[in-house]
């Protein structure tokens, strides 16, 4: 058998069908199916307490005008454990790993949160980019290094959460 490098990288299939089409479907099993009653069966119980026990956790923390955000918050923490349990399967590759995948999930939650902040409490947001007792002198730097760290931060958590799940 002659691989390349570059082999390990490529989608495995079973009978012509890529197995990453059949491990991305196999969630869906694992979702509720449409009925007139409330809970059908132990497996719909379990997943109701499990979304309800993230819910909790997440928006426990937070006043009543942060829990509008329960929602986004909850279905990005189900989508990420459900990929990254996908990645454990064999012969699958987990999305996580690709930079691509992390920019897109942390850009954009990461601008809402620099807006929301900006737009509900802007002095304090700006606050930020100045630490207090900073030497005037100092003032117009500062501000064009603190800004730039803000702008950068998604990039280099992406690429950090990216090496952490490669490694």
């Amino acid at each position: 058998m002659n691989l390349s490098f570059f082999d390990q990288f490529s989608s495995p299939s079973f009978l012509g069908i890529p197995l990453v089409l059949i491990s991305m479907t196999f969630p869906a099993l694992l979702l509720p199916s449409l009925d007139n009653r409330w809970i059908t069966n132990r497996l719909s119980t379990l997943q109701l307490w499990f979304i309800n026990l993230i819910t909790k956790q997440l928006m426990t923390p937070l006043d009543k005008k942060g829990h509008k955000w329960a929602l986004i918050l909850t279905s990005l923490m189900i989508f990420l454990l459900l990929i990254n349990l996908l990645g454990l399967l064999p012969y699958t590759f987990t999305p996580t790993t690709q930079l691509s995948m992390n920019l897109a999930l942390a850009f954009p939650l990461w601008l809402a949160t620099l807006l929301t902040g900006l737009r509900n409490q802007p002095s304090a947001s700006l606050a930020h980019l100045l630490p207090e007792g900073t030497p005037t002198p100092l003032i117009p730097a500062l501000i064009l290094i603190e800004t730039t760290s803000l702008l950068i931060r998604p990039l280099a958590l992406g690429v950090r959460l990216t090496a952490n799940l490669t490694a």
